[in-house]
């Protein structure tokens, strides 16, 4: 579903802090598959994940999405690409304080312009799925973690992503609400969707579940270890 092609990454060209954050990756990740980029922090799966995901672009390389080269599209096009294509879990869930968790998980999808009345409900259909529906009205500060974790789930899936991209999801989680979080991964992957997600927590890589671990160091690829 995507493939990546000898993509290399340089931060402050040629400035005196360049930085080769990924010097060559090549890449296929498989569609409705869970594929794992496993590494220590500054390994480059941040960046790798961005790349793929259409959040960056590569300094070189290529980028093949369902057979078609999308590296030197338009940002616009690119823009469209990632809302329709990929829905996006951050370490630090990112959600917006001050507002509610409707209002948060709606987000994603003002720039389609659908009716607010059409968001709110797909919204709240999302927040019924994950059993935090009477949470709709509060805001994103007075959530337990838990709640959280689900309401940036469900904004991942606001606009009926294919992909969900998540960056170590699990970081700041404990054991209970990691494994919760791979359980609606699984769930996720049974629905069909692809799932690609930058960890170096072994809840995550682990799974029984994971088809494929992509371990990274120095911004490469050492070993790729593929479910039988």
């Amino acid at each position: 579903m995507i493939e990546l092609l000898e993509v290399r990454k340089v931060f402050n060209m040629s400035k005196p802090n360049e930085f080769t954050a990924l010097p060559s990756v090549s890449l296929k990740i498989a569609a409705h598959r869970v594929t794992v980029l496993k590494g220590p922090s500054g390994s480059g799966k941040t960046t790798l994940l961005s790349i793929m995901g259409c959040m960056a672009r590569p300094t070189s390389g290529r980028i093949i999405l369902h057979d078609r080269e999308i590296t030197s599209m338009p940002e616009r096009f690119l823009t469209e690409i990632r809302r329709k294509t990929f829905g996006f879990i951050f370490q630090q869930f990112n959600l917006i304080k001050g507002i509610t968790a409707l209002e948060n998980i709606m987000v994603p999808a003002y720039p389609t312009g659908e009716k607010r009345s059409q968001l709110r409900e797909r919204a709240m259909s999302l927040l019924e799925v994950f059993s935090i529906e009477q949470k709709a009205s509060a805001r994103i500060e007075w959530l337990s973690g838990g709640e959280v974790q689900r309401v940036a789930i469900a904004r991942a899936l606001m606009n009926d992503p294919e992909v969900i991209v998540a960056d170590e999801p699990t970081a700041h989680l404990d054991t209970k609400l990691s494994r919760e979080f791979m359980e609606t991964m699984l769930k996720l992957k049974g629905d069909g969707r692809t799932i690609v997600i930058a960890s170096h927590d072994p809840i995550v890589y682990e799974s029984n579940f994971v088809d494929k671990v992509v371990e990274m160091r120095d911004g490469a690829v050492v070993g790729t270890k593929e479910s039988s």
